[in-house]
């Protein structure tokens, strides 16, 4: 019997629509574009869901035939222009790709794009692989669990599977997850029917961690819902706050095996549990100057989370404000990484050992703070690559910092001045540039719960702070012009 042709296809960016940098083509292209076999090269021998994919369908005998994948790190809008030429690049490949019988697809599910075609970019393009393959080639998903989660996306596919943990450390296992599932619809072992539940209800960031309270018991909930035998599969959608699209908030998915309404009543038993323990997820928030207060304090190193400018949420990667307080007090050691190329330029041009006045960080808008103006030492400077070999958030190992110039004042405070954004989800942040972390008191990982299974094993505390900024913690302060309404926890429901 001929081998089943399985077609594999990526498109993923985390769009945050309050950040000012808008996300283009040459933006994908420079983190990655592939076409093909480029496909699976770039991901042999990783982490990440479409390694799964490979790996999954290579143990089940099918063929997995790569078509098109690419991302690019999380910033703003997705441009109009930007959508059209990814979904004309992605279809122009897989016309290319001949007869499949079904397709391993990875969107993000927060992929927001300009206007109101491509706010639900994610729905828009599975949509049209739909409808181009027609109703019986099998389609499933893997999402990221802050997916903004359409009905577009739940009726495009057969399946759709959310990792199951934040930080996201099971992305492989979730594409061999996929893989399995699909072996076993095309074998006619199973038929695939998913339904999707949407409350009113959106989850604060600094409650998403997966393996803590209040998170933990609705995951509990989850689990035991696949000890049924015709659940094949269901998904916890977290949300993502920071797309201003009508799909944002929390949701529900489950899958069965060809009960539809099975899936219904379990995907609500879902999210009845976030609506009856709402009040749960809303979160608190300690200030900069309290969060400071109690890292010097106590035992070291203490990482500081800087919620409000979390890379990996879009942000710009240059907040000074825990900067500010940390070099005012003058009375710790502490580390923080900032993308500023204009003053990392002003370093490498100094040279190792000089001593120069600088204007860092607090450039990219008027959101994170003013840049921290100070006389510094350049301690020594890098090309900004290293390799991550643990399972890391994001599920990559390759990660690129460009060129990096790392700078010391007088008062105790040590900068990471990079040349692109980078998501601290690798402590290779601070190693690759000849930095111990147990030398410094406190330690500052722009992000919310992506950085933890980096920094938990070398720091005694972890304080997430309510900064300022385009991911700030409390969604309850920005102004959205197409979420839900009535929504929690913006109104009553």
């Amino acid at each position: 019997m001929t081998a089943k042709r399985v077609g594999i296809i990526g498109l993923i960016h985390e769009s945050n629509t309050f950040a000012v940098t808008p996300t283009t083509t040459d933006l994908f292209r420079r983190d990655g574009m592939f076409f093909g076999e480029e496909i699976r090269t770039e991901f042999a021998g990783g982490l990440h869901q479409i390694t799964g994919f490979f790996d999954g369908l290579a143990a089940a005998d099918m063929v997995a035939v790569p078509i098109f994948h690419t991302s690019t790190n999380p910033a703003g809008t997705i441009t109009k222009q930007t959508c059209e030429d990814l979904i004309e690049l992605m279809f122009e490949a897989l016309a290319g790709a001949g007869e499949l019988d079904g397709f391993l697809v990875s969107p993000h599910g927060a992929n927001a794009g300009d206007g109101p075609y491509y706010r639900d970019l994610d729905g828009f393009w599975l949509t049209k692989l739909r409808r181009q393959v027609g109703a019986d080639v099998p389609i499933i998903c893997v999402i990221d669990p802050h997916a903004n989660v359409s009905e577009r996306m739940i009726s495009a596919c057969d399946a759709t599977i959310a990792y199951r943990s934040n930080p996201h450390l099971d992305q492989k296992e979730r594409g061999l997850e996929a893989a399995n599932l699909m072996a076993r619809t095309l074998q006619g072992e199973v038929r695939p029917v998913q339904r999707a539940s949407f409350p009113p209800f959106g989850i604060n960031i600094e409650r998403q961690g997966t393996s803590l309270w209040p998170c933990l018991p609705l995951y509990e909930l989850a689990n035991s819902q696949l000890s049924q035998p015709a659940v094949l599969s269901n998904s916890i959608n977290l949300g993502f706050p920071y797309s201003d699209v009508e799909e944002m908030g929390s949701s529900a998915i489950v899958v069965t095996d060809g009960d539809a309404e099975l899936a219904q009543q379990l995907a609500d038993e879902l999210t009845t549990y976030m609506l009856a323990n709402k009040d749960d997820f809303i979160g608190e928030f300690i200030p900069v100057e309290a969060a400071v207060a109690q890292a010097v304090a106590t035992p070291g190193p203490v990482c500081l989370l800087d919620m409000g400018d979390n890379v990996g949420g879009g942000s710009a990667a240059d907040s000074t404000l825990i900067a500010h307080e940390i070099h005012r007090r003058a009375d710790t050691t502490g580390f923080v990484c900032l993308y500023d190329q204009a003053a990392q330029d002003e370093a490498r041009a100094a040279g190792v050992g000089a001593s120069l006045t600088l204007a860092m960080g607090g450039k990219t808008d008027d959101l994170h703070g003013e840049p921290l103006v100070a006389q510094v030492t350049v301690k020594s400077l890098h090309d900004g690559n290293f390799e991550e070999s643990e399972i890391r958030h994001g599920g990559y190992t390759h990660f690129e910092m460009g060129l990096t110039a790392v700078v010391v004042t007088d008062t105790g405070l040590t900068l990471s001045l990079t040349s692109l954004r980078v998501v601290p989800v690798s402590l290779g942040v601070v190693t690759s540039i000849d930095l111990e972390p147990a030398d410094f008191q406190i330690l500052v990982a722009k992000g919310v719960h992506a950085p933890v299974a980096a920094y938990e094993p070398v720091c005694k505390t972890l304080l997430r702070v309510n900064t300022a900024g385009v991911t700030a913690a409390d969604m309850r302060t920005f102004e959205y012009e197409f979420r839900r309404r009535p929504m929690h926890p913006f109104e009553e429901v």
